[in-house]
């Protein structure tokens, strides 16, 4: 099965996280902070910590995002996601997996098909072309929407299949999100109250070093910022990155068209977890400010036209 270019794919992370927000570290910050810099999915990831015991648990919350690529990575050949995009069924597939595709099922719904995994062969398809310089033929769209399609998944703990040769699915609308709260969750099993966890999108729980909540800010020279408190933060931009070089031609396709979608240069969301947040920052992009007040429930949603 023909997959983007894997360059090119990280590049788009690239940009993608530098278009999120990031933490701004107290100024009475403890002596027990340790602030971790590394790679999560192809994205920067960052996490804060404040707790005698930092440097050990950084090692294990690494070893756990190292795990977590290990299953949703679209590059590495033996992941779960590559295996199945390659074979079109994954036998006895990591509980993480089935856990993300029910969150997924559930969030196609809510946004009406605007979230939808199964876009990777659309993008693919837009990867190779605009690497060729030419953009996809009207009849080339077609025939990857033929392979786009919630419906195309299936799914259980001890199986997860295609319904036809050719799908596949990219979670990178989501996975960054859900090992945000993977590892906050990972801290929170070890005792922690206070960490800040960035992997492309934002998790915080409890307090900052300096003792008042979490602030983040957004690198879009808005000079916003927000507090964070046991929540979420996730950020889309249709144009954050683009296939052609006149930067028409955004990242975000739209599953319900098979067109670069986006009604908005950025959406952010607040949520309870950062795979929601995830989620419905890219679906959002897509959809217009009455169908997400439909579709938001209980998230706080920021929309920059």
């Amino acid at each position: 099965m023909t997959t983007p270019n894997k360059i090119t794919r990280r590049r788009v992370l690239s940009i993608l996280a530098g278009v999120a927000a990031l933490p701004i570290i107290g100024a009475r910050a403890s002596t027990n902070v340790r602030n971790w810099h590394g790679i999560a999915l192809g994205a920067e990831a960052q996490i804060v910590l404040d707790h005698p015991d930092a440097e050990n648990l950084i090692v294990g919350a690494v070893a756990e995002i190292r795990r977590l690529e290990g299953i949703f990575s679209l590059y590495l050949p033996d992941s779960d996601l590559a295996q199945l995009n390659r074979d079109g069924v994954l036998h006895t597939p990591a509980f993480e997996m089935v856990e993300l595709l029910s969150t997924c099922a559930n969030l196609h719904q809510r946004t009406g098909g605007a979230f939808d995994p199964t876009v990777q062969a659309l993008w693919a398809l837009y990867a190779r072309s605009y690497s060729n310089g030419l953009a996809p033929t009207g009849e080339q769209i077609v025939e990857a929407q033929k392979l786009t399609g919630w419906q195309h998944v299936q799914f259980s703990p001890d199986r997860i299949s295609f319904d036809r040769t050719g799908v596949m699915l990219t979670l990178n609308g989501i996975a960054q999100g859900f090992i945000a709260d993977k590892i906050t969750s990972y801290f929170r099993q070890n005792g922690v109250e206070n960490v800040m966890v960035n992997t492309g999108e934002i998790a915080a729980i409890g307090l900052g070093p300096d003792g008042d909540n979490w602030r983040v800010q957004f690198k879009n020279n808005s000079g916003e910022s927000i507090t964070l408190n046991n929540a979420a933060i996730a950020t889309s931009a249709p144009l954050g990155t683009v296939f052609d070089t006149g930067g028409t031609i955004g990242h975000i396709l739209d599953p319900r068209t098979g067109h670069p979608g986006g009604m908005w240069s950025e959406v952010s969301v607040i949520a309870k977890s950062a795979s929601e947040a995830d989620g419905l920052s890219t679906a959002f992009s897509l959809m217009s400010e009455l169908d997400i007040n439909r579709a938001k429930g209980s998230v706080e949603v920021i929309l920059r036209a």
